[in-house]
C-alpha cells in the first residue's frame, strides 16, 4: 500500500462559509496516480493557539469550535478505478464556523494502490 500527502490551501470567509472543495481533492487524486483506496482529507486545528476563547479573551469565536465538534476535522472517501466514490449529488465541501476570514491549509491523504 502506498501513501501519498497533498495539500490543498485556500481563504475563507469566515461565519459559515462553504466552499465546494471536491474538484481540488480529485486533481490530488489524479496528481497522486493511485486507482484504488482511500483518500482522508483532515483540516488541521493550529495547537500553538489559545482555544479558551469566550471566557478568557472575549473575541466571541468559542461558538466556532463547538460546531465544528459537531461536524468533525475530516472526511474518508473511498476511491476506486482512480475516481471518487460519491454518489450523484454528493460533493466534498468545507464549511468555515470561525468569526472572521482564515487561511487554511487542508491535508489530503491518499492510501492505495
Amino acid at each position: 500500500m502506498t501513501v501519498k500527502t497533498r495539500y490543498i490551501t485556500l481563504d475563507t470567509a469566515g461565519n459559515g462559509d462553504v466552499l465546494e472543495i471536491t474538484a481540488q481533492v480529485e486533481g490530488c487524486l489524479q496528481d497522486s496516480s493511485l486507482s484504488n483506496g482511500v483518500a482522508t482529507i483532515f483540516t488541521p486545528i493550529p495547537p500553538d493557539r489559545e482555544y479558551q476563547h469566550n471566557a478568557r479573551w472575549g473575541d466571541g469565536n468559542g461558538h466556532s469550535h463547538a460546531r465544528a465538534a459537531l461536524l468533525k476535522p475530516s472526511l474518508s472517501v473511498p476511491f476506486v478505478n482512480g475516481k471518487l466514490t460519491l454518489g450523484t449529488w454528493q460533493s466534498i465541501v468545507l464549511v468555515d464556523f470561525d468569526n472572521r476570514q482564515r487561511s487554511r491549509k487542508l491535508i489530503v491523504q491518499l492510501m492505495g494502490e
